[in-house]
């Protein structure tokens, strides 16, 4: 099976330089490594070119496109290469060494009938990377790792392995997402009609300068401003659950605001005008999904 590793970077050399040398040290041989770069200013090309990979392909955007224009970029060129599955994963994902091996394993176990399987995210300390876990429904997280393959609905792209034919039939991830829900819509617009998996023996550390979940009253105040694209994005992907999925978007930018309003760091109602402000941007959004030609 010809799997290529497709790689999202913009201006995080040291961890990308981390990544890179994980995936060339697995058990399983990758028949290619793209890196996609988001136009990178701190030496990433020349960096990436100096480590001598011999299956390395680079691959310059022009600009930053979020880590979502930047993953419907890779998918596409990656996809139209001709290989047989293509294995996601952002910059700062460093996978152990038998996560390919692993995944294969459940490729061959569940015989490829599935529309994508999932590594188990750890912390650099090895707890679960809570941004990180999947779901057994659109609103529900899994509750554990134990068996061989989980069924999920929705999954991150830290560590992604789907078949190039799920991608023909079912496109590419939504570019103008720019960051955030990106791979949560994705990976749903494929389980609403196929089953997915966790394969938990395949695991990755996931070194995320900003770990815990997407909330504009916790996260750090050096990202509030970019808060809109998930409160928009969000619209996007439960709207198709009907009633039940308008209800959670809601109830979600409910409790986003009230914990907003308890927060002491300030600026509550200028955060609290991006959850809706994004919110009621995100009923007049319909991104149209790309395919491959």
């Amino acid at each position: 099976m010809h799997v290529a590793a497709v790689v999202v970077t913009y201006n995080r050399l040291p961890l990308l330089q981390q990544c890179l040398q994980a995936l060339d040290a697995q058990t399983a041989a990758l028949a290619a490594i793209w890196v996609i770069d988001n136009a990178s200013t701190d030496g990433t090309e020349a960096a990436v070119r100096g480590m001598n990979l011999p299956n390395l392909i680079y691959r310059n955007t022009g600009r930053n496109l979020g880590g979502a224009g930047g993953f419907a970029y890779g998918v596409r060129e990656a996809a139209l290469a001709g290989y047989d599955a293509l294995w996601l994963m952002d910059d700062d994902t460093i996978p152990e060494p038998e996560a390919l091996e692993k995944l294969l394993q459940a490729d061959h176990e569940l015989q490829r009938s599935y529309g994508w399987l999932s590594s188990r995210a750890l912390a650099p300390d090895g707890t679960d990377q809570p941004m990180n876990r999947q779901r057994k429904s659109p609103y529900t997280d899994l509750e554990n790792y134990e068996g061989a393959t989980i069924p999920s609905v929705m999954a991150s792209f830290v560590s992604l392995f789907l078949p190039v034919a799920v991608i023909r039939e079912y496109g590419l991830p939504i570019a103008e997402f720019f960051i955030w829900s990106d791979d949560w819509e994705y990976t749903r617009r494929i389980s609403r009609e196929l089953p997915c998996y966790v394969a938990p023996n395949s695991r990755v550390v996931h070194a995320m300068q900003n770990p815990g979940t997407v909330n504009i009253a916790t996260d750090a105040p050096s990202r509030w401003s970019r808060y809109h694209y998930f409160y928009r994005n969000d619209v996007v992907l439960y709207r198709r659950e009907g009633i039940r999925g308008w209800l959670w978007l809601l109830a979600k930018d409910l409790w986003h605001t009230l914990q907003v309003l308890r927060d002491t760091r300030g600026q509550r109602f200028a955060r609290i005008a991006t959850i809706w402000k994004g919110f009621w941007e995100g009923v007049r959004f319909f991104p149209k999904i790309s395919y491959l030609p």
